[in-house]
């Protein structure tokens, strides 16, 4: 009896999702692939985690694009695993599943006055300004001093966008609810806390750069914020990378006060660790930081230095976390599926039959979209491992028709958008910022994206 095609699913369409997707379609298996995703709309972060004033990262999502128009990878969207179908479902259909889930929550940051009202997480207001249409459509933006707590280039986003008038936005493809709440923005300054030294932040050098570009917005730094320890001589000496985001950051030291003229500025301190959300009637005042110092080898301790700074809003950007997901091992500490090397394994180390996890998911928030590729990799290797090593075993599931699935949910009530689906909201999306010299502007509601891509009348 010759072996059936593989059925696999991978849930999470964004790009380590399709990523993994690609490889496993560049296998010498025969496989049959679907690609699920919980939005109307595929490419995950690329979409709704990117500035979108940083359009040159976008650009990713045109190599996504070609990957799935290619039509041998099935796009389910619409779909949300745990709600609309669960593992025992996906295991009738399919011999193997990848999941691709990501890391979509703020990490925590557990100090004294973090749920105050006007404490809000970062990744929270990058799904606002992106149009994620999971997040409510208004922002309270009403506050003229602000803090930003973290040292990578979240952090810098974040303030950029704050600071940021809004009409040099209109070019990209920002919402125009976003838009409208951007424009009445009150602010004046925005203060980008990290509690160790210039070597040691995270900024990649070009998001620096940028920053110092944005029109009628100063960046201001303190020359007694500059601390190099040993560790930090090595950092820049071992790292092209870092000596440049020194660089750019110590030349910013040198500007006279004179030259200091925008309505808006960004203040970045260094080597102040937050300790502290000060608030009055339950509402955020202020931020109070302890001072820290560099240790030798590029860490820092506090000195017991404190500092009060008198802010009404904070942005915590100290990292993504994972969610954990129905029937599936979830680490609560790291935020990942437990695994080895993308095979997913249960309390007692054992690995699930036929059950994988690839991108942040599988090894937390960390690395670039190259790095998600050679997690990819890693991970097909071993499902590819796995089916010669099982043989006709491994394919247990027990409906392989490909319509199974689509009439399973269908009897569900899920209204499921295929690529065809994807590409009538492109289109739309397209359409609406075509008049304006735009390349899109996002639809936001989901009720409106299903509609159009389901080729029914939009909704209102």
């Amino acid at each position: 009896m010759s072996t059936p095609t593989l059925r696999v699913a991978v849930v999470g369409a964004g790009p380590a999702g399709i990523y993994a997707s690609d490889i496993l379609s560049k296998t010498d298996l025969d496989v049959s692939i679907d690609l699920y995703e919980r939005l109307p709309a595929p490419f995950g972060l690329v979409r709704y985690g990117v500035a979108p004033d940083h359009p040159r990262i976008k650009q990713i999502i045109v190599a996504l694009h070609k990957v799935l128009e290619r039509g041998d990878i099935r796009l389910l969207a619409n779909v949300d695993y745990g709600t609309d179908l669960k593992l025992d479902d996906l295991r009738q259909f399919y011999d193997a599943v990848i999941f691709s889930t990501g890391s979509i929550r703020d990490a925590a940051l557990p100090i004294p006055g973090i749920d105050l009202e006007g404490s809000y997480g970062a990744a929270d207001f990058v799904s606002w300004y992106d149009g994620h249409p999971d997040v409510p459509r208004t922002w309270p933006l009403e506050h003229q001093q602000v803090a930003v707590i973290g040292a990578g280039n979240v952090a810098l986003d974040v303030a950029r966008i704050l600071a940021k008038h809004a009409d040099d936005l209109l070019p990209t493809e920002v919402p125009g609810n976003v838009y409208d709440i951007l424009k009445a923005n009150p602010i004046t300054d925005v203060h980008v806390f990290a509690r160790r030294g210039p070597a040691q932040v995270k900024f990649s050098p070009l998001e620096l750069r940028e920053l110092g570009h944005v029109p009628d917005v100063d960046v201001i730094v303190y020359p007694e914020d500059f601390e190099f320890d040993e560790g930090s001589m090595a950092a820049i000496h071992s790292s092209n990378q870092t000596k440049q985001v020194v660089k750019t950051l110590t030349d910013w030291t040198l500007r006279e006060p004179e030259e200091l003229t925008a309505s808006r500025r960004i203040h970045l301190h260094f080597l102040h660790k937050p300790a502290e959300v000060l608030g009055e009637d339950g509402k955020v005042v202020g931020l109070r930081t302890e001072r820290t110092a560099l240790n030798g080898d590029g860490n820092a301790t506090g000195t017991g230095q404190l500092h009060d700074w008198p802010v009404q809003a904070v942005y915590r950007a100290v990292g993504y976390f994972g969610s954990p997901l129905v029937d599936i091992p979830f680490d609560d500490v790291a935020g990942v599926i437990p695994n080895r090397e993308g095979r997913v394994v249960d309390v007692d180390g054992d690995q699930l039959t036929g059950v994988y996890c690839t991108g942040w998911i599988k090894r937390g928030p960390v690395g670039l979209i190259g790095h998600t590729k050679s997690d990819a990799s890693e991970t097909i290797r071993h499902l590819a491992e796995d089916v010669a090593a099982g043989g006709e075993a491994f394919y247990t599931a027990t409906d392989r028709d490909p319509a199974a699935v689509t009439d399973f949910l269908s009897a569900r009530g899920v209204d499921v958008i295929e690529w065809s689906g994807w590409e009538l909201l492109d289109a739309y999306e397209r359409s609406l910022g075509e008049p304006h010299g735009r390349e899109r502007i996002k639809v936001v509601p989901r009720e409106q994206m299903t509609d159009i891509a389901l080729g029914r009348t939009p909704a209102v």
